[in-house]
């Protein structure tokens, strides 16, 4: 159990830094490491159950704050072309949906996992953010010159 807690603490804190680290390079403020609502670092070597589940809830809270910044941007990109706003805020809503349900489909009885419940849902929920947010990204990126199958998703600029 102490493995599996240090893995997913490591993961955690990797993952709630990646923004932090990501202004860093861009010449921000140095990467500062989360913590629970009683100081103990997120990424402290022993940390409670308890500072678990806030380190993963703070964590998955951190990638729904990047995805509702990258959806945002796409629909401000998109902004005179209703057509595609309707159809992809429509693709969006329905993504809220599946996460929920893969959650819920996941975890089907609450019961059996105890202490551990809110940061293994946290980390499922954090996990799909995260690839949702890739997802999204392409709108903002774009593919390359010459992609037939591109659709909406605009050229690159690279």
């Amino acid at each position: 159990m102490r493995v599996l807690a240090a893995a997913v603490l490591f993961t955690c804190a990797l993952s709630v830094g990646a923004p932090a680290r990501a202004a860093d390079k861009k010449g921000g403020a140095p990467p500062v490491a989360p913590h629970t609502s009683d100081g103990i670092a997120c990424d402290s070597p022993d940390p409670s159950q308890a500072g678990l589940n806030q380190c993963a809830t703070n964590s998955a809270k951190g990638a729904d704050v990047e995805l509702n910044w990258i959806y945002a941007k796409v629909l401000a990109a998109n902004a005179t072309d209703s057509a595609f706003l309707e159809k992809f805020k429509a693709a969006q809503r329905a993504w809220l949906v599946f996460r929920d349900a893969q959650i819920a489909a996941r975890y089907t009885s609450p019961a059996d996992y105890g202490s551990v419940l809110p940061m293994c849902e946290s980390g499922e929920y954090e996990q799909l953010t995260r690839d949702r947010i890739k997802q999204l990204n392409a709108w903002i990126e774009g593919t390359e010159e010459g992609d037939v199958c591109a659709g909406s998703y605009p050229m690159s600029r690279r």
